[in-house]
Parts: C-alpha cells; sequence; structure tokens
C-alpha cells in the first residue's frame, strides 16, 4: 500500500465533511500515503484532488471490495430480534458489497468511488453512513435497482476505468499497430528480466542507473544482455525506446514487482480455496532494526499432500500479543480468510505467543475453540538441549571450554589461517597412508562452529567439528603458547591445552555427540514441512527408546571410541578400576572409581536428564486429542484404528461436524477401514500423508467424505515452525545492510515472489502485465492477446 500513496500533510483527508474549505493535496505514486481500508473509516473522493480521482479509485478497484470473515458479526436488536450482518451477502453481491467492522456498516465500492455530487434522496446509505438494517436482504437488492440506476451507473464507469482502451489519453495519442506490438515486446521483456531476478532474490537497483554508469544495477544489465542477444527486443528497448516510455524507471520495476507478488499469492489462494488451515507465526527484526512478523498457511491440497505456504510479511510496530493479533486479522481481511476456518496454531513458545491467558494463542482460541496450539517440535527439542547444558555441571564445562577454544583458535586471521593450513596437511598425509578416502565431496573444509541456543542442530555441529579438528586445534594452541607474544595468550592456551588434552573432556565430547546425533536426525526430520504431527510423536518416541537403548547397553561402544581417540591424539587413557582423583569443586564420596564416576554420575546422569526434559517439553504427546488422532494412522495395515476415539475426535471440531454427520460418520468409518483393509495399495502405508494422497489417487476422498476430513484436520496441526525461520533467511537475503531502507510493501513483494518459486512459476506473463497495465493510466496500449 505504501508504494502508491504518501501520508497526508492536512487533516482533511481524515475529515468528512469539511473537504471543500480546506486545501487538497496532490497525491505522489513515488511516496507513501497510508489510506483507510476500512469503508466506515475512508474520507470521500471528492477530499482529493480532482487530477488525482482516477488513481485513487484504481487503487481501491484493484485491492476489491473490504469483505472481512469474521467468526460472528455483531448483533442488533430489531424489535425483539438481534440480527446482524450475514457473510453469505459477499457471495451474492461480491463485486461490491463491504463491511465496516469499526461502524458495523455495510457499503457500496462502486457507489463510493463514482457517487454523483448532485444527488438527493437517500444516496448516502452505502456510501458514507453505511447500511444496518439487517432485518431485511430486500434493501440490497433495492439499493441495485434497475438497469440504469445510479448504482449500476457507477459499476459501470469502474468497469470503464480499468479499460485502458477506453482512457483518454490513449485515444488521443492513437498507437498504430506497430507502437502497440513494440510496446508489448518492451514489457515482455522487462517483465521476464525482473522474473529472472526476483527467483535469484536480486530484484535491485543500482546506485546510479544514468546512461554510461558503471554500476546500474542487476536489471538494467540483464535486460541490456538480452537485448544484445536478440534483435527483435534490441531494437525496442534502451536507447531504442521511445524517451516517455522505455519501462525502466524504478516506479515501473516497483509496479511490476508488485503484480508479481499478488498474482503468486492468489495463486496460493486458490491452492487453499475453502480448506481448513492452520498458522504458523513469528517475529523478528530485519536489518534496518524494524520487526517483522511472517505468516505461514499450512494446509492439505487437492492432492491430499501437506503444503507451507509463505503469505507475507508484515511490520509491527509492537509486539504485544494483541497487537500481534490485529496485524494478523488485518491481513486475514486482505486476503479474505477468517479465523473460523483456522485449525491450528505453531509458535516458537515465546511468552506473547503463547500466555497462557493474554498471549496470541489464547486470543485466537476465544474466537475459535478449534484452533489448537502447539509448541514448535524443534524449538522443544533444541530447549532440551540447552538445559541439559544449564543443569549438568560437567556438560556445561564442557560447552563452556568449547567455546574458550573457538574464542582462541579464532581470535586473528592469522591464527585461523594457520588451523586451515595444519587441517590441509593432515589431510593430505592421511590420504597418502590410506587412513581416509577421496572422493566427490569428501574432506570438506570445516571450521569450528559455535553453539547457539536460537540455531537448531548447532551444539552437534559444534562437537562434530571439534572432533575432527581437534589434533589440529592442539597444533595450533601449542604454537600460541609457545611463540604468542601476550603473556596472558599463552597462559590461556597452556590452560586449554590441559583441558582440551584431559580424558574427562574427551569422554564427554564423544559421549554428547552422540548423544545429539540421535537428537540431530530427530530435529532434521521434524523439519520438513510435509511432517505431520502423528509421525512426529513417533519418531520423539523412537529418540526415547534409541537414547534408552544407549543407557542399557552403549557403553561399552562409548569407551572403546574414547580410548582408539585417546590412543590416536596420545592422551591418558584412565583406568576404569582405579580410585577417583577428586577435584577441589568435587564432592562425589571418597573411594569412587573411575568406572563409576564416568558411567553413573555422568553418562547414565545426563542420559535420564535427557530424558525427564523430553517428558516435560513434549506434554502434547500425552493429550487426548492426539491419542484420538493416532487411530487414523495406516501403519500395520490399520492396526491402530478406533471407531470409539475417532468419533470422540470428531466432537473435538464442533463446528465441521454436525449431528448429523456425526451419525453418518460411525457407518462411513465402518465402510472405510473394511476397504481400505481388503485393498493391498493400503495394507503397506506407513504415514498420514501418503494415506491422504493415496485416498485422493483413488477417489475414495469422495466416497468417505467425512473420514477424509479428519485426516485432514490431524494433517494440518503444525508440527514446527522452520518455514517461518527459512522465511526470516531469505528476509536477510533479501533485505541486506546496504539495502535497509527498503519499504515494508516492496520488502513483502521480494519475498513472496522469491520463497514461493513454485507458484511464481505459474503465473504467466501476460496476467502480470494486464495487471500492470490497469494499476494507473500508461502511455503504451497494451491489447489483450486472443485465444
Amino acid at each position: 500500500m505504501e508504494r502508491f500513496f504518501k501520508k497526508a500533510v492536512t487533516p482533511s483527508l481524515g475529515t468528512q465533511g469539511q473537504e471543500s474549505n480546506r486545501k487538497r493535496t496532490r497525491l505522489d505514486s513515488n511516496s507513501n500515503f497510508e489510506v483507510p481500508l476500512d469503508p466506515g473509516l475512508r474520507p470521500p473522493i471528492s477530499n482529493y484532488d480532482p487530477n488525482d480521482h482516477d488513481f485513487v479509485r484504481r487503487h481501491y478497484l484493484l485491492v476489491g471490495p473490504r469483505q472481512p470473515m469474521l467468526q460472528d458479526f455483531p448483533q442488533t436488536l430489531f424489535g425483539d430480534k438481534q440480527r446482524r450482518f450475514n457473510k453469505a451477502w459477499y457471495n451474492q453481491y461480491p463485486y461490491w458489497l463491504e463491511y465496516s467492522i469499526q461502524k458495523d456498516a455495510a457499503y457500496c465500492l462502486c457507489c463510493y468511488l463514482f457517487k454523483a455530487e448532485n444527488r438527493e434522496g437517500g444516496g448516502d446509505a452505502f456510501t458514507s453512513v453505511g447500511f444496518k438494517n439487517w432485518k431485511t436482504k430486500k434493501s440490497l437488492d433495492d439499493h441495485v435497482g434497475g438497469l440504469n440506476s445510479a448504482h449500476n451507473v457507477a459499476v459501470s464507469k469502474c468497469q470503464n476505468l480499468m479499460k485502458q482502451e477506453q482512457s483518454i489519453q490513449t485515444i488521443l495519442e492513437g498507437q498504430s499497430k506497430r507502437s502497440q506490438n513494440a510496446y508489448r515486446l518492451r514489457l515482455t521483456a522487462t517483465v521476464d528480466c525482473i522474473r529472472f531476478l526476483l527467483r535469484q532474490g536480486l530484484a535491485f537497483r543500482g546506485n546510479d542507473e544514468s546512461e554510461g554508469s558503471s554500476n546500474r544495477g542487476n536489471f538494467l544489465e540483464l535486460l541490456k544482455f538480452l537485448a544484445d542477444h536478440n534483435v527483435m527486443i534490441e531494437g525496442v528497448v534502451l536507447q531504442n525506446a521511445p524517451s516517455n516510455m522505455k519501462l525502466v524507471a524504478p516506479e515501473i520495476q516497483k509496479d511490476i514487482i508488485a503484480c508479481a507478488a499478488a498474482e503468486t499469492t492468489n495463486k496460493i489462494m486458490e491452492e487453499l480455496g475453502d480448506e481448513l488451515f492452520s498458522v504458523l507465526v513469528d517475529e523478528s527484526r530485519d536489518v534496518s532494526g524494524k520487526e517483522q512478523m511472517a505468516v505461514i498457511l499450512r494446509y492439505v491440497n487437492k492432492q491430499g499432500s501437506i503444503v507451507e505456504r509463505f503469505l507475507a510479511v508484515v511490520h509491527v510496530k509492537e509486539t504485544t500479543s494483541l497487537s500481534l493479533k490485529a496485524s494478523l486479522e488485518e491481513l486475514f481481511c486482505k486476503h479474505k480468510l477468517s479465523f473460523s476456518r483456522l485449525r491450528g496454531q505453531g509458535y516458537d513458545g515465546a511468552s506473547n505467543m503463547r500466555g497462557e491467558f493474554n498471549g496470541l494463542k489464547a486470543l485466537i482460541l476465544k474466537e475459535n475453540s478449534s484452533a489448537y496450539y502447539v509448541h514448535c517440535f524443534a524449538h522443544q527439542l533444541q530447549l532440551v538441549l540447552v538445559a541439559v547444558a544449564e543443569k549438568h555441571k560437567r556438560i556445561a564445562t564442557l560447552f563452556n571450554t568449547l567455546l574458550t577454544a573457538q574464542n582462541t583458535v579464532g581470535a586473528s586471521c592469522q591464527r585461523r589461517d594457520k588451523l586451515r593450513d595444519e587441517r590441509a596437511t593432515e589431510v593430505k598425509k592421511a590420504l597418502v597412508e590410506g587412513d581416509i578416502s577421496s572422493g566427490t565431496g569428501l574432506n570438506q573444509e570445516v571450521s569450528l562452529a559455535r553453539a547457539g541456543n536460537t540455531r537448531w542442530s548447532s551444539h552437534y555441529k559444534s562437537l562434530s567439528n571439534l572432533t575432527i579438528l581437534f589434533g589440529t586445534v592442539m597444533v595450533v594452541l601449542d604454537d600460541i603458547m609457545e611463540n604468542a607474544k601476550d603473556a596472558g595468550h599463552r597462559g590461556s592456551a597452556s590452560d586449554l591445552l590441559d583441558s582440551l588434552a584431559s580424558f574427562e573432556f574427551v569422554f564427554s565430547c564423544l559421549f554428547m555427540k552422540k548423544v545429539l546425533a540421535i537428537t540431530n536426525e530427530l530435529s532434521q526430520a521434524l523439519q520438513k514441512k510435509e511432517q505431520e504431527i502423528i509421525n512426529a510423536i513417533d519418531l520423539v518416541m523412537v529418540a526415547k527408546n534409541r537414547l534408552q537403548d544407549m543407557r542399557d547397553n552403549g557403553w561399552d561402544s562409548l569407551l572403546g571410541e574414547v580410548h582408539s581417540f585417546c590412543v590416536k591424539h596420545n592422551i591418558d587413557v584412565l583406568n576404569m578400576e582405579a580410585e577417583k582423583v577428586l577435584k577441589r569443586s568435587e564432592r562425589a564420596a571418597r573411594g569412587m572409581t573411575n568406572g563409576h564416576y564416568y558411567r553413573i554420575d555422568l553418562f547414565n546422569s545426563v542420559i535420564d536428564l535427557i530424558l525427564q526434559e523430553l517428558n516435560d517439553r513434549f506434554t502434547e504427546i500425552n493429550t487426548e486429542l492426539l491419542r484420538c488422532m493416532s487411530c487414523l494412522h495406516p501403519r500395520s495395515n490399520f492396526c491402530a484404528f478406533d471407531r470409539v476415539k475417532l468419533i470422540e475426535l470428531a466432537h473435538y471440531y464442533p463446528s465441521d461436524f454436525s449431528n448429523s454427520e456425526l451419525c453418518i460418520l460411525e457407518s462411513q468409518l465402518d465402510c472405510y477401514i473394511h476397504d481400505l483393509r481388503a485393498d493391498q495399495e493400503f495394507s503397506e502405508l506407513n504415514a498420514m500423508g501418503v494415506l491422504a494422497q493415496k485416498l485422493v489417487a483413488k477417489r475414495k476422498d469422495i466416497v468417505y467424505p467425512l473420514v477424509y476430513k479428519l485426516i485432514k484436520l490431524a494433517l494440518i496441526l503444525p508440527v514446527a515452525t522452520a518455514t517461518v525461520e527459512r522465511a526470516f533467511s531469505a528476509m536477510n537475503i533479501i533485505k541486506t545492510r546496504l539495502r535497509n531502507r527498503m519499504g515494508d510493501d516492496f520488502l513483502n513483494d521480494n519475498l513472496v515472489t522469491f520463497i514461493e518459486k513454485d507458484k511464481f512459476r505459474e503465473v504467466p506473463n501476460e496476467v502480470i502485465m494486464q495487471r500492470f497495465q490497469t494499476m494507473r493510466p500508461r502511455k503504451g496500449l497494451l491489447i489483450a492477446l486472443e485465444n
């Protein structure tokens, strides 16, 4: 919206009824202007300068009528009955009927845009005052009236405004067929270049786009390259184009990008259709310090596949739950989504999101009790690892020592170069001796990675890289201890050498690496877009079982790995039968053996702590809702099927299953299970996502629609907010330190096309060009292609 308007500098634009006595302000398409979209808050068209009327009208027609899909519209007492606005009227009057949340009134978009100034009578009911008589729908039909009614005249004017062939400017210029073809070819080349750059996240302008500049930006350089390799394009673009119709101005580029993003979002909305969905939300600061809220939709498409689509990134001035909900409502209203269709919420666990009473989760649940909240599984798993590091003294010491080593070795470029050189020498020696093999992707350069609480799997990568670089790190530390000029650096390196070369550190490092390898596999599996929550629960149980098996049977193998590592790096191996030498800070009982200390106080203790944290964090596993959903799983020829629990599951969604449908569901479940158990193609399925796709492929979703609805409800529950995190990673690619002045709308347009590349590819150039052409009057005439 900011790309169309600039902020008003006179109060008349926000006040109705006083425009005639105040100075009107001209609008500039290159600047920002905050225009109210709620029809009850909009100023009359006459408030704007007459030269800007068509500009404002086009903007409103492109946005479309404001049709919020509220869960419950406010009720008003008419006589002895409570009545309210009926959202079914949107379908009957889709092109003009609007509803104001602020005024609880209906409006007509076309009449607002083209209301006759000298009209008498009750003409303000659908323009400025608002229509509130919910008692009868007949008043809406009366407003439409006959063929020559004021409403139909306004509708006709709206249609004519959006037809470029009837533009006064176009008629006066009277362009020839040759000019029209050249304009189409020029516009197509421009769209093609921008399309390519958007998919790469490179649709940015240069610092100086003037002729002869050496830094004209990606767009102009690509357009010139295209012209140099295509004679037809070369003849109509850049210096060969009319000076007033080159289609390379920054405003033109932004308009085309806005059109591409809008049509990409339309494709997502078409794919979603009337399906139920879940929402994943998180907020993060961009490089300019603005708080951005990313919104992802999760739903099951027409093929039965789980998809997570990026909807938008919204700038929020406050991160309170009320502010986030207001922004989410505005976004839903813009895309005609309703909280009533929401069946799941996925957040990362921040207090403003999951607060029990005032969090975003609670605010949405007040409107829709079926929008069940799921704490991001991958985030919970990371919290388990952080809890272990904080609660167990030896593990906390391990990561503190590791951090100190990273800071010491990576303190200067010279030390990092030394680390790389020593590693390269070590790899060459190992290749010559045959200790390691060569091949594509093997023996890649690695570095010491830092563990971070907000970066999933970083703890595992940090320990894994240290074990690979252990010998090299020891060489670098030894070099620092011998040659560093600063005595403090030499002392730090000496202490680190003693710590790293101890049996306890090596044992703790290899032990935690083995533990984190199990949880890392779980973390990677949870972050898949198509992951369903029932399978995620199974994966958590598998991880628990593997940890328990490691506790029961993994001691000997771990001890063997530790001994081999110590021998390789010349580290003294402790005798497990000898008495433990206690440090001053330790309070263990005297006479304790090394074997008891390392196996009971460290090995068993840490695994028990992790298992306890897993049980405490993943409380969703114990909910009755998920236990009922697990009965839908197709594993072992639907062995978990339980008709009673599935009927109970349907009761969790009262707005999706009426009393009559609940009765039908019982018999439908019996037919469903007998049918699928007898079909060989369904007997070997092992995932609910695959089951849904198979049901659609075999058209059994039509035969058992209520059972299929249960399956979809189970699939759309969110598992992890990994898609939101990926959106923030993309934001850091699009909006960088050198491009930190990028506007919010421009950032969102780039992100939509960059993240949803597959949907962007489905948008044809012709659709983008036609939308671009209707945004505002253009000097060129783009005639639609004949079918």
